[in-house]
């Protein structure tokens, strides 16, 4: 991920000193792990534990020449000890740590996401008790549909976000498991026993058959569950560019004194941050493709899929961690019209209160099919005329016989209409 959009905690988890260190925690770990079983003697642990280091400089230069990794970090590890060296690896193959390790990082990682996933739900509720009963038009296809409210619409992301952080602690507990299971997953050079124990210091679960590699549907399930975070960001980074557009104009993303628009156009103010959100779910979306494509490996393992996560795991993480707090930030600072919620309600000459109209007709005795096209028939007439609905409809006398006036003036009254907000709200606990 280019440095524009990576935040400064979540990059310094995927610098290539944070990978290393992971790798030395887990050689660590196991030859500690083979001191208490009395094959790796107890002083040679203790010197490696206290001594044991690389240098990222030369294991670069290794790698040029060994053209692996693993190999070109175990040198650079012995470089900093002496004849105990020998022990570092001891019955382990490269997945042992590699997996391990990636797996710590991840965990890593995705808790940063959860701090950002906190931060956003304490956002979006903010704003939706502030604009609980914010009267606003509600659009089903992009048309005007029935009288909603804001915060309404605002606890329905507060819902889903809450959502998203259960799938993130399931994704987490799926994906956070180490192997030291050896080659091909046997134990037959280290014994299964040592594996939980190495796993349980590092607080990793184990993975329970891991051939030579953990098994990479839990990547995929770790990267699809970040793809579905990102789809829901999209969705709420999409409404607010929707509501920003000039024919609109309900809300505005935060906008700076001496922030510029356009190149071009001095005039305007672009829903740009909300586009980023929008345009960086994308990315994440293909790396859950990419970790998808990376569980079919051939027998116990190869290495097709060990180049793809190099990119597809760190970019993702670095995408959802960026965009979680832009839209976090979007929303503490948004700009909500509540005057010209109102306008926009009222712009569609009162045919939001058509199916109110509908319903007391049926209730009064009016067939449904006939009260049906009896509302239609006024409301296209409004439409195409420029008219006020209910001027038309109290010129027609079935209708007025139906409804008197009072009961017309309850018809149009929007209330109606939130009259259930505080139990929407409470099932929230808001």
């Amino acid at each position: 991920m280019i440095p524009r959009y990576q935040r400064a905690a979540m990059a310094a988890l995927w610098t290539d000193d944070a990978k290393w260190r992971r790798w030395l925690d887990v050689e660590i770990a196991v030859v500690n792990a083979w001191a208490d079983e009395g094959v790796v003697p107890r002083e040679d642990a203790e010197l490696i534990a206290a001594n044991a280091g690389y240098n990222v400089a030369d294991i670069d230069r290794y790698q040029v020449k060994i053209h692996h990794d693993t190999l070109a970090f175990l040198q650079s590890v012995a470089d900093t000890l002496g004849p105990e060296s020998r022990w570092v690896h001891h019955g382990l193959t490269t997945s042992d740590v590699w997996d391990t390790a990636s797996a710590l990082q991840i965990r890593d990682a995705a808790r940063i996401i959860e701090d950002d996933l906190e931060r956003l739900e304490a956002s979006i509720t903010k704003r939706a008790v502030e604009h609980k009963r914010t009267l606003c038009i509600g659009r089903t296809h992009g048309i005007h549909g029935e009288p909603t409210t804001f915060g309404l619409k605002l606890a329905g992301w507060v819902d889903e976000t809450r959502r998203n952080r259960r799938r993130l602690a399931d994704a987490i507990e799926s994906v956070a498991v180490g192997k030291i299971s050896g080659a091909v997953g046997t134990h037959a050079t280290v014994p299964p026993h040592i594996e939980e124990r190495v796993c349980r210091e590092l607080g990793l679960g184990v993975e329970a058959i891991s051939t030579q590699v953990v098994q990479r549907d839990r990547h995929a399930h770790f990267l699809s569950t970040l793809a579905v975070i990102a789809a829901s960001l999209e969705r709420f980074a999409t409404e607010i560019r929707h509501l920003q557009r000039t024919e609109v104009r309900e809300v505005r993303e935060p906008f700076a004194e001496g922030q510029a628009g356009s190149s071009a156009m001095p005039h305007k103010r672009n829903p740009e941050k909300a586009e980023r959100v929008c345009g960086l779910a994308r990315t994440i979306r293909a790396n859950a493709l990419t970790a998808l494509e990376n569980v079919a490996l051939w027998h116990e393992r190869d290495i097709s899929h060990t180049s793809a996560e190099r990119i597809a795991i760190p970019d993702a993480c670095f995408a959802l961690d960026y965009i979680t707090d832009m839209l976090a930030w979007i929303i503490d600072g948004l700009v909500i019209d509540a005057d010209r919620m109102q306008a926009n309600l009222e712009s569609s000459y009162g045919l939001i209160y058509s199916q109110r109209v509908m319903l007391a007709l049926t209730e009064a005795g009016v067939g449904r099919d006939d009260a049906y096209k009896r509302v239609q028939s006024y409301a296209m007439k409004a439409w195409d005329e420029g008219i006020q609905f209910r001027n038309l409809i109290e010129g027609d006398e079935v209708i007025t016989a139906a409804l008197d006036g009072d009961a017309m003036d309850a018809v149009f009254d929007p209330g109606y209409f939130t009259q259930h907000i505080d139990a929407s709200f409470a099932r929230l606990g808001l």
